[in-house]
């Protein structure tokens, strides 16, 4: 096996991760054009950050601070949607047909079932790892309940951190299972995000490096082009696969 232990540790977190925050569920359409024009959206977007970099600012620091930014923004993505998503969903709700909407509200169980299952990860990682940092002293002996924490806390480390890694990836990518309350929301969620993060990249580093042009289009780009896909995204699944918010 190529990656040996490591490469069954990935795999079996991101399965979990998988199972808990990527539901295919009823209301999921599955359209193969639209998630290969959102990776072609993402790839280019990459390629553009990359050739901006080069561009005007060749300090190594810039390769650091963007990995840093990138990793940042996918472990931060799913609370700015815990903050923003029930804004969005009850005006999403609201807008939705009068007999339409008990069965919108019925099926939000299945999101706020995710949200419990990150916000239960998050927790069980800061029950085990902080109790261990508190009584770490090489001075004194150990009970057993001291190598039982040592072991959970080795456990957290090794598996416990790809998991919530990956879990936060995936819980942004599908906006914690909105599309199962109705497959328009998850791409009204990722516009939402996309600008939320425009706007707090914008107050925390201000324009990227370059004249005025370039740095309108690298700090407005990303999120026009996602809302353009977005958008489309919406048009598609009306026009192709018949599914609409409002008759």
């Amino acid at each position: 096996m190529v990656f040996g232990p490591w490469g069954w540790i990935l795999r079996s977190a991101n399965r979990a991760a998988v199972r808990l925050f990527a539901q295919r569920g009823d209301n999921q359409i599955i359209d193969r054009t639209a998630d290969r024009v959102q990776m072609a959206r993402t790839v280019l977007g990459a390629a553009a950050s990359v050739l901006l970099i080069l561009a005007y600012n060749v300090n190594p620091d810039r390769w650091e601070d963007a990995a840093w930014q990138s990793a940042a923004q996918l472990l931060i993505a799913p609370f700015v949607l815990m903050i923003a998503a029930p804004l969005v969903i009850t005006g999403f709700i609201y807008y939705a047909p009068a007999h339409l909407r008990p069965h919108l509200r019925s099926r939000l169980r299945i999101p706020l079932k995710t949200v419990g299952w990150y916000v239960l990860t998050l927790a069980v990682i800061c029950a085990v790892l902080l109790p261990t940092a508190l009584t770490v002293n090489a001075d004194d002996g150990r009970d057993w309940w001291e190598y039982a924490l040592a072991l959970a806390s080795l456990v957290v480390v090794v598996w416990g951190f790809p998991f919530f890694f990956l879990a936060s990836v995936h819980s942004a990518r599908s906006a914690f299972n909105s599309a199962q309350v109705h497959p328009m929301l998850a791409p009204v969620l990722t516009m939402t995000l996309v600008w939320v993060f425009a706007v707090i990249n914008m107050i925390g580093d201000g324009l990227p490096p370059g004249p005025p042009l370039v740095q309108i289009c690298a700090a407005l780009g990303g999120p026009l082009t996602v809302t353009a896909v977005s958008l489309w995204e919406l048009h598609r699944m009306k026009t192709r696969f018949g599914v609409t918010l409002r008759p």
